[in-house]
């Protein structure tokens, strides 16, 4: 009885400082999953606490359950629009890409080692995919706003590039221990972990989406239904032989993607399980390593992951990406430095330890160390990166608090609550403001005193505004509050002013004393810098002509619809 207190005063002691943690990682900018991981490094057998910790089967079992928990929250939080940027690329890196990376990888392992090529290439596959646990927390917890073909195209990539490296992993532990299948197998196995995870993955997810939608349940009820929804979406792709991980990111993408109420109850909670879920994991990876042993491999490990890091991931982005698909070079080289390793290589290094490789701990510690440094060098540098190679955007104002009223089953109003901070609106009359289409006022609030608005009611700086509104009236609404400090940081990036993306080229060329060719006398601006960037446009691509940098600024459907002037 006493181990089983011991275990909620140890768990929950963990837990705690780990969330308490985070305000570490924020003032001292050290990613919070290597946190997590000291924390459980700490708590282990060589550490201050002692626990020992080292069943790899409940470790592995921790790790499935809390990948897939995260892959759902990653894939509700993705939007299918993002798609149409960042797809194709990502799906180039998360196949050929993994390939390239676990190849180079391996070889160099094997020379640093003196390992058989088999056995280099298995230390390869171990680390040759990037983690989602990883890029979904960095990217969403280090504040860093990137444009949305480079975001698009790490969030998909993470999401979807497990099923090779598991595939890779599998293939060379049978080798190793002599259970490897004829060609024919082993292709048919390939062909599985993509092609059931894909169409599990999409149907269950479509047929989850319209359950939650159709069905009236309590609050509370909807997320645990989410998540029991896509884990018999995980667990039925698992048994028929595909890829659960690949399934339950896209059960996740179809669920997210539903619009409906539902979703404005599921959401928060499960952004609270990918939480719990990656404090859970990367604690027991922790405590499951042994400091001593990673130790004596530390400096062949660090050679590793420095090649991995500085060489493997680049060439691997180059050669998947840069030939086929419109990116920019500064774009392309920050792609490779966020080849995040977390999780997912220290749960594949588990495989070769159950599958009864010669020599396991090793493929384990390996991964273990290349996922601290990945973690320290290129994690720790991801904001500073950003900003060098200019792969932000600015973020503008949202709500403060926003939630949905409950009146209509798809499509509700929902109440938006801001702060006055745009010195364009002090003493501006109510009746002034241009509100989207209806949308209103329902409450404002100065000096803790509620007032009842009017047409004639001005503003004034840090009044809170209560608006009733949908979710397509956020993008007018957040422009209209957007405040000075944002207001300037736009202004910086876009330019001073922008233009309409429907402004005819010849009247631009005119206004400005610009020379056009031929075929682009007709265009309009939009259709201009579409074209100059190539492919699909993002906010934040830039066109540098005629001594102008012209800054796309807004876009909605896919199209441009405001481009900025920022002179040089």
């Amino acid at each position: 009885m006493d181990a089983i207190y011991m275990f909620f005063l140890v768990g929950g002691s963990l837990m705690a400082l780990s969330i308490l943690a985070s305000r570490l990682s924020s003032m001292m900018g050290v990613p919070l999953l290597l946190i997590f991981l000291g924390l459980g490094m700490l708590a282990g057998e060589e550490g201050v606490l002692g626990v020992v910790f080292d069943d790899y089967s409940m470790a592995f079992a921790i790790g499935h359950l809390a990948l897939a928990m995260i892959l759902l929250d990653g894939g509700l939080r993705t939007r299918l629009k993002t798609f149409r940027v960042g797809f194709k690329p990502a799906l180039s890196l998360a196949t050929f890409g993994v390939f390239i990376t676990s190849a180079i990888v391996g070889v160099i392992a094997m020379w640093i080692f003196d390992l058989t090529i088999v056995q280099g290439l298995l230390v390869g596959a171990i680390v040759g995919s990037t983690d989602a646990a990883a890029v979904f927390s960095m990217l969403s917890g280090r504040g860093v706003n990137l444009n949305e073909r480079v975001g698009a195209t790490l969030e998909i990539e993470s999401g979807t590039n497990d099923p090779m490296a598991i595939f890779l992993t599998l293939m060379l532990v049978e080798l190793l221990v002599g259970d490897i299948g004829g060609p024919t197998e082993t292709l048919l196995f390939f062909i599985a972990q993509f092609g059931i995870g894909l169409i599990v993955g999409l149907g269950g997810g479509w047929l989850s989406a319209k359950l939650l939608r159709w069905l009236d349940l309590a609050p509370g009820l909807y997320a645990m239904l989410a998540l029991a929804l896509g884990f018999s979406v995980f667990g039925l792709t698992s048994v028929l032989g595909g890829s659960g991980f690949l399934a339950i990111y896209l059960a996740g993408l179809m669920i997210g993607n539903q619009p409906g109420r539902h979703l404005n109850f599921i959401l928060p909670v499960h952004d609270g399980l990918a939480w719990l879920s990656q404090i859970g994991l990367f604690l027991v990876l922790g405590l499951l390593v042994t400091p001593s042993e990673l130790w004596d491999v530390a400096l062949p490990a660090g050679l590793v992951a420095l090649a991995l890091i500085f060489v493997a991931r680049p060439l691997a982005v180059l050669i998947t990406i840069k030939p086929f698909f419109k990116f920019r070079w500064r774009e392309t080289f920050f792609i490779a430095w966020v080849g995040l390793r977390g999780a997912v290589p220290i749960v594949l290094a588990i495989f070769p330890v159950i599958g009864g490789v010669e020599n396991a701990s090793l493929y384990f510690n390996v991964a273990f160390a290349v996922v601290l440094m990945s973690l320290l060098i290129q994690g720790g540098s991801l904001t500073l990166m950003a900003k060098w190679l200019k792969v932000e955007v600015p973020v503008g104002t949202v709500p403060n608090r926003r939630g949905p009223l409950g009146i209509l089953p798809e499509n509700d109003f929902e109440l938006f609550v801001y702060g006055v901070e745009n010195q364009d609106l002090e003493d501006v009359p109510i009746r002034l403001l241009r509100f989207p289409s209806g949308a209103l006022i329902s409450a404002l609030f100065r000096n803790h005193t509620m007032l009842h608005p009017k047409g004639s009611t001005r503003l004034k700086l840090g009044d809170v505004i209560c608006v009733i509104g949908r979710s397509e009236d956020l993008y007018s609404l957040n422009r209209l509050f957007n405040g000075d400090a944002k207001l300037k940081q736009e202004r910086a990036f876009f330019g001073t002013f922008t233009l309409d993306g429907s402004a005819q080229m010849q009247d631009i060329a005119q206004a400005y004393g610009l020379t056009l060719s031929p075929g682009e006398q007709n265009m309009t601006l939009a259709e201009f810098i579409a074209l100059r960037v190539g492919g699909h446009p993002v906010v934040g691509d830039d066109v540098d002509w005629h001594g102008i940098h012209w800054v796309v600024s807004d876009m909605e459907g896919g199209k441009i619809t405001r481009v900025g002037l920022r002179l040089y």
